[in-house]
């Protein structure tokens, strides 16, 4: 898979979503038809209409989000701010801002040009992305996941890749599925947080990793992937991996590489530190860690503090691994989260 990876130098970043009703109708603008043209012939779908003009660049990005679950995934006012932490009012601001914004720009109802897909498909994806990203981790709340999130991103992400067929969009409908695989053993009876490698992995949907496996081999054979693509790659490594000790952690830390490249952000080198130090050792991880901290970066990220406690942890260096645990709980909103973490300072002692 890897040497796969290595061979698409050519990266294009796509980005989300899918259907429903006449805009026209719902947002009350002015409307034209459009198609986008494909190789086997055009493309004309509300549904995807629908999409594309609720992500519009010209629209602030909390809009666009907000529109799309009310719009698109028909969610409430009062879901969609329990779903984002946001007031009730706030969220229906957006949302009659961003109606307004449509209706006055007189933003078309349509499918994007070929030529401004690339840039308008990219908004599209990265709203999906964000919404399957709330629903597969809460970010608070009593609850770890919101399956009805997830679900409904999965099912947006099928849509988007039967109608457009894009890699990248292909890509992320195989990261989706590969991330929700785990969904049933991420969390024990009792609702506490269970780590990866601790997973019952039997527990896993086979199903959909099968499917996922098969979507990241059909976007990585375009050579024309991207992020989504290059991050569905990691998670079928670990899909792949019977026991958590099977791991091949060299060919992570290798896609972690390549995604460095192709995405670069903290958050991506966070989670290769955590690769290496699981193929290197706690030792070599750390130093990472504190590398990236060390530069101002995901100072309020309370995973980044969560990692190195746990680093600092398996290194005997108690009073460090308490001190970044209690920053990293002061800092977790979602309350698995912070049952781990408490459950971890207790154990320390």
């Amino acid at each position: 898979m890897l040497q796969d990876l290595e061979a698409g130098k050519r990266l294009e970043i796509d980005c989300m979503t899918g259907a429903v009703i006449e805009l026209a109708d719902r947002l009350g603008s002015t409307t034209h038809d459009a198609a986008v043209a494909g190789e086997d012939g055009g493309v004309d779908d509300d549904r995807l209409r629908l999409i594309f003009t609720c992500c519009h660049p010209a629209l602030p990005p909390d809009a666009q989000v907000a529109l799309t679950l009310r719009e698109v995934c028909g969610l409430t006012t009062e879901e969609i701010a329990r779903a984002f932490l946001t007031a009730a009012p706030t969220v229906a601001q957006r949302i009659v801002r961003a109606k307004n914004k449509i209706r006055d720009a007189r933003i078309p109802y349509q499918i994007p040009s070929r030529a401004d897909l690339p840039d308008r498909l990219d908004t599209a994806l990265h709203v999906i992305y964000l919404v399957f990203n709330e629903g597969y981790s809460a970010s608070s709340g009593a609850s770890l996941t919101r399956h009805d999130l997830s679900a409904e991103a999965i099912r947006l992400g099928r849509l988007l890749v039967e109608l457009l067929q894009e890699p990248e969009a292909v890509g992320l409908l195989a990261l989706m599925l590969l991330q929700e695989s785990r969904r049933a053993a991420r969390t024990s009876p009792a609702g506490e947080l269970v780590l990866l490698d601790q997973q019952d992995r039997s527990l896993w949907n086979r199903s959909h990793i099968a499917e996922g496996t098969a979507l990241v081999e059909r976007a990585l054979s375009s050579r024309r992937f991207g992020p989504y693509t290059l991050q569905a790659a990691i998670a079928a490594v670990h899909a792949e991996a019977s026991t958590a000790g099977a791991t091949d952690w060299a060919q992570i830390v290798g896609l972690y590489d390549v995604l460095a490249r192709a995405d670069p952000s903290p958050v991506v080198e966070l989670n290769r530190a955590a690769a290496v130090a699981m193929r290197d050792g706690p030792s070599a991880g750390l130093a990472l860690i504190d590398a990236i901290l060390g530069r101002g970066e995901l100072a309020d990220y309370h995973l980044a503090h969560s990692a190195r406690a746990d680093l600092c942890r398996r290194l005997g260096r108690t009073e460090e691994a308490r001190v970044s645990y209690e920053r990293a709980l002061s800092l977790a909103r979602q309350e698995p989260e912070r049952r781990f973490l408490e459950r971890r300072l207790r154990d320390l002692t």
